[in-house]
């Protein structure tokens, strides 16, 4: 593989910089060639020693996974209960996987600012004959992605260990767009209108499931199936 340079605090954390070297080297993330991946992730750490430590401490972190790694490849291969082969790298791709849906989401929904910055919309008219609730607002970007990562860290702290602790065991979860957003559809049909984070609680239990039912309630929002709204502190989905 080529020589790679860096820019110091180019990348905001580990994962990102190993994505960064898996793109770069156009390799499989299902099939990282730990030692070449390894040691341009640390030839870059090398680099980063007249840093802050706060900083270059979780990558020393995942240098020393990436070591670990490294020589149970070099070992007898291993295997399961069932006679399965147990690949050493298939806790680290799932974090990258994991990783790399929330950085999309994150680009996807900063598109949708930086859209949004450049718009102008003509308020609402109201009605006469219609009671307006003063306390209705519509929500921001902003809003969703706080309320998100709200559920995200309530609800984390109920889920079982992740799927990753068992490998060998259990398969990777695929979760399907168009099965969540059924079900989000089911659930507000029944609830009429639902508080954000009880949509979560009561539909989600693995962490994949949570994230992409919050990309089928971006889905939902831009087809005008739901509204999503603020009364006093709490938010609101309503299906239309």
């Amino acid at each position: 593989m080529e020589q790679l340079t860096f820019k110091t605090h180019e990348f905001e954390g580990p994962l990102d910089l190993l994505l960064f070297l898996i793109k770069a080297n156009k390799v499989n993330i299902y099939d990282i060639p730990i030692v070449e991946i390894s040691e341009q992730y640390i030839s870059y750490v090398n680099e980063m020693k007249e840093m802050d430590l706060d900083y270059t401490s979780e990558f020393l972190v995942m240098a020393s996974e990436l070591l670990y790694i490294k020589s149970r490849m070099l070992l007898p291969v291993e295997k399961d209960e069932d006679g399965e082969v147990i690949d050493p790298r298939t806790e680290l791709v799932a974090k990258l996987l994991e990783y790399q849906k929330y950085k999309e989401l994150s680009e996807f929904l900063k598109g949708r600012e930086d859209i949004g910055r450049f718009s102008f919309v003509k308020p609402r008219s109201k009605v006469k004959g219609i009671k307006y609730d003063n306390d209705d607002l519509e929500v921001s970007v902003l809003d969703l992605v706080n309320a998100f990562q709200d559920v995200i860290d309530r609800i984390e702290r109920k889920l079982p260990p992740p799927k990753t602790s068992f490998v060998g065991i259990v398969a990777r979860e695929e979760v399907n767009m168009q099965d969540r957003i059924d079900i989000i559809k089911s659930y507000l049909s029944e609830n009429k209108k639902v508080e954000f984070d009880s949509l979560f609680i009561n539909t989600c239990t693995t962490r994949p499931q949570i994230i992409v039912t919050f990309l089928g309630i971006l889905e939902l929002i831009k087809l005008s199936k739901i509204t999503v709204k603020k009364q006093n502190d709490a938010m609101y989905i309503t299906l239309v």
